[in-house]
């Protein structure tokens, strides 16, 4: 069992405003909040959560009730004497990079995670303005090296990943007669040259090539969108497609959704490391044309390995 050492006591001076707009990094900060409450550490830290897009949705979805915890709507209210920030590191938004820059500006300690494998630098940078934290907070290893070398003048702090851990605990192996596909979806952000959206590629590029996955098997393909695509945005995709088993997933329980399938596709979102901890049969689809999924773990299968290089 992973846990966070009572000792940690954040180094973070109160108050402290968190920050969020994407999932990814609220999750994980929510995760870190409730241990250390749990622990009794927090003592009497006061919280001001400034929250939107999918982080206010997770906040409301998990209810979470921690005490001394406020939400607040606006930036310069929760900063307003503040002594630490600590933000995701999202791209759906400018939320974070507001808040960073902000603290900057009072010179206010300011604490970054990085939730995932990609893009370290651009998630600071906003219309050619870099703005740094003094402090990243990661997850896992190798998310550790990675910001070491990138970020050479940040004090980088790997913490346990209790978010995936508390998940994957919640999901119960998979039926041996389970004929589900789970893809989870996310925005890709490049067309790779060619026009059409990446996710839409990939999602072609798989369809194409399902039957190296699945075999023969009569498979149902479930589509979850991620929290940050607008609803409606498969709608006409799933329509031409027709001839496969297909539907939208909007189980809000992403343990859920992965509980009920053999296998899971994506492209290199956070939900296919979740599906590969609880033992899925994990793969990306991004196309050989495309750059090559950034997800360090080795289970992980490339769908784009297994066709032969005469295709192309």
């Amino acid at each position: 069992m992973i846990e966070l050492k009572s000792d940690f006591s954040f180094n973070l001076n109160s108050p402290v405003a968190v920050v969020c707009h994407d999932a990814g990094a609220a999750n994980l900060i929510f995760a870190w909040l409730c241990q250390w409450s749990h622990l009794g550490v927090l003592g009497q830290h006061e919280f001001r959560l400034v929250l939107e897009g999918p982080a206010l949705l997770a906040w409301h979805a998990q209810a979470l009730t921690l005490p001394r915890m406020q939400l607040h709507t606006e930036l310069n209210s929760a900063l307003a004497g503040a002594n630490c920030v600590l933000t995701g590191t999202g791209w759906a938004s400018d939320l974070e990079h507001e808040a960073r820059k902000l603290a900057n500006l009072q010179k206010i300690s300011c604490v970054a995670v990085i939730d995932h494998w990609v893009n370290y630098k651009q998630r600071f940078e906003r219309a050619g303005e870099v703005v740094l934290p003094d402090t990243i907070w990661v997850a896992d290893p190798y998310a550790a090296d990675m910001a070491n070398a990138l970020f050479k003048n940040a004090h980088v702090i790997e913490l346990p990943n209790l978010y995936l851990r508390d998940m994957v605990k919640a999901i119960s192996s998979v039926s041996s007669d389970c004929c589900t596909l789970l893809y989870v979806l996310e925005p890709i952000r490049t067309d790779w040259g060619r026009g059409t959206p990446g996710e839409f590629q990939a999602l072609d590029f798989f369809v194409q090539h399902l039957n190296l996955i699945v075999g023969n098997l009569p498979v149902h393909v479930s589509l979850r969108p991620h929290p940050s695509d607008a609803p409606g945005k498969y709608d006409s995709w799933i329509k031409k497609h027709n001839e496969i088993n297909i539907d939208l997933n909007t189980q809000p329980d992403l343990g859920m959704a992965i509980e009920h399938a053999k296998w899971v596709v994506g492209a290199e979102t956070f939900a296919m490391v979740v599906a590969n901890a609880a033992g899925r049969q994990t793969y990306s689809s991004l196309p050989p044309w495309g750059h090559r999924c950034q997800l360090p773990q080795s289970e992980i299968k490339h769908l784009s390995d297994l066709i032969p290089k005469s295709f192309f």
